[in-house]
């Protein structure tokens, strides 16, 4: 890796640059405001990679030099995908059909090496648990504000964890951004954490 090449994160969002920080590296926060359409016959793991490298690859047009990683995370039930709840009536409804209920996480990571150009993108996907709720257990936890913003309407790493009987795979996945994957990733790029 070239001497003094920044990282520079392509995500607005606090969770992951939460998690980035933990790993001990510098970085900057560019966001990227891509398009986040995708064509309905890809499977949620090349949504997240192509939407994870979408957002790396508008970051890295805007600077000559820098790895830029982006993420992307999504929550599937039943082969649909639950995205970011347009209002409190459709994060009740994602609610009310996650619980008590097992449903998968994906999470891409990409890298975009902005002076050449190569790229590295992989996923991971992690099973949630989702506790039985009554109706106005749903309510009061829509009421906190939580779920507005947040792909399946929780957090896994808040309010959310109350609802959350247990997961099968990777905590950090489903917070949105897989750290043992992206330390992997980094390591290509000469970025090493340990």
């Amino acid at each position: 890796m070239r001497e003094g090449t920044t990282l520079i994160l392509a995500s607005s969002s606090p969770r992951r640059r939460e998690l980035l920080q933990g790993l001990g590296l510098a970085f900057t926060v560019m966001t990227s405001d891509v398009d986040e359409t995708t064509s309905p016959e890809l499977t949620p793991a090349e949504v997240v990679e192509q939407l994870a490298l979408r957002k790396a690859g508008a970051v890295a047009k805007k600077v000559s030099d820098g790895i830029v990683l982006g993420s992307d995370t999504i929550v599937v039930l039943d082969g649909q995908i639950l995205g970011k709840p347009a209002d409190e009536a459709d994060a009740f409804r994602m609610l009310a059909s996650l619980q008590g209920r097992e449903h998968t996480v994906f999470s891409g990571v990409a890298l975009v090496d902005a002076a050449t150009g190569r790229t590295e993108v992989a996923h991971n996907a992690t099973k949630v648990q989702v506790r039985s709720m009554t109706e106005q257990e749903i309510k009061a936890y829509i009421a906190t504000g939580e779920p507005m913003d947040k792909a399946g309407s929780y957090a896994i790493q808040g309010i959310g964890a109350t609802i959350v009987e247990g997961i099968v795979g990777d905590y950090f996945t489903v917070v949105g951004l897989p750290l043992h994957l992206t330390a992997q990733l980094l390591s290509r790029f000469g970025m090493s954490i340990l």
